[in-house]
């Protein structure tokens, strides 16, 4: 995300654009067991899972990368904000633990749930002398960065399939 979107985004509601498609491709990589090749323009790593799960531990696993997607976006989103407010933060860190329990057991959780549910616990530590008004506007801002907003969305997701021989 440019800077410009992302000033844009916090002023209108941190929403992409239709116009914005994003690809990312993942594939297999043969001699392994689950590793997966991620690529995207001018980027790329390794994908896996641990090997108590029967991978090779290469990389961060599914799960590990969903999760620091939603850190890296809610600490860049704290960083931009803070900068554009002149608030004094000189660092943010974004811990996020991802776990499934049940529905009954998550007091947070919104009633009407039922089995199990994925929950996302984030710690955000910020770095500065912030007062408290500014340190609850970053909390409030937390809540709008775009992938935590993806996730509270329940997207789509719509599959295709190609056999190549």
């Amino acid at each position: 995300m440019g800077r410009r979107y992302l000033d844009e985004a916090l002023n209108h509601g941190l929403t992409y654009p239709h116009s914005m498609p994003v690809t990312v491709i993942v594939q297999s990589l043969a001699d392994y067991t689950h590793a997966q090749l991620v690529t995207a323009p001018g980027h790329g790593f390794v994908a896996d899972e641990p090997r108590d799960e029967d991978g090779d531990d290469l990389g961060l696993s599914p799960y590990e990368l969903l999760a620091a997607a939603l850190g890296a976006c809610t600490s860049m989103t704290l960083q931009i904000y803070a900068r554009r407010k002149g608030y004094p933060v000189h660092e943010v860190a974004v811990e996020v633990e991802h776990e499934r329990i049940h529905a009954q057991d998550c007091a947070e959780c919104v009633d009407g749930r039922e089995g199990l549910i994925e929950v996302f616990r984030r710690k955000i530590v910020i770095r500065g002398p912030v007062t408290e008004a500014q340190r609850d506007d970053l909390l409030r801002i937390a809540a709008k960065c775009p992938v935590h907003k993806t996730l509270r969305a329940l997207p789509e997701v719509f599959d295709t399939i190609d056999v190549v021989a």
